[in-house]
């Protein structure tokens, strides 16, 4: 005879209880989530009109700085250009006066002549020295003869002024030139 098998009965699990099934929600949950999503919409719009603000003043800056940058420059030049004419005022004012002051001691003018004449090394070559013709004639009695130094009168120069010529040397002994030149190395040691 064959084995018998014997049976056993499956274990019987209980279903899941059903899911709960929800009702409408209450009208203080729906308020609730009519607030939540007002504080999440406010929250939002404020950063987004916090942001566009932003860009608004940083595009009104801008063009505010390119405004002033724009009235800037020219005062720049405009301050370059005064500072140039005040200059060139300076030059003629004191060149006016130490013109004056040349006439009225004539020793003053025979003392730049010498310092000219040293500086252009007379010594190994013929110079000419140009001044106003009322100027060599104001310095005779002030200047000692002057060995290989032409005198040369110059309707072009004005009084005080002079220039000293020779063969590779040009010396512009003119009061604007002399003033410009002070006016230069007083700019640049100002800058330095």
């Amino acid at each position: 005879m064959s084995a018998a098998v014997r049976w056993s009965a499956p274990e019987l699990v209980p279903p899941p209880p059903p899911p709960e099934q929800r009702g409408l929600p209450s009208v203080e949950e729906l308020e609730a989530i009519e607030e939540a999503a007002r504080a999440e919409g406010y929250a939002r719009g404020h950063a987004e009109g916090v942001a566009s603000g932003q860009a608004e003043i940083r595009r009104i800056v801008a063009q505010m700085e390119g405004i002033l940058d724009a009235f800037t420059r020219p005062l720049a030049r405009l301050d370059a250009e005064v500072a140039d004419a005040l200059g060139a005022l300076a030059v003629r004012i004191a060149g006016a006066l130490l013109g004056r002051s040349y006439a009225a001691d004539p020793a003053l003018l025979a003392d730049l002549v010498r310092e000219a004449l040293e500086i252009s090394g007379g010594e190994a070559r013929q110079l000419e020295l140009r001044l106003h013709p009322d100027d060599i004639a104001m310095l005779g009695p002030h200047l000692p003869p002057l060995d290989g130094v032409r005198l040369v009168p110059d309707l072009t120069l004005a009084r005080g002024d002079l220039r000293v010529h020779a063969d590779s040397v040009r010396i512009d002994g003119s009061l604007a030139a002399r003033l410009n030149a002070a006016l230069q190395s007083l700019a640049a040691t100002e800058h330095a």
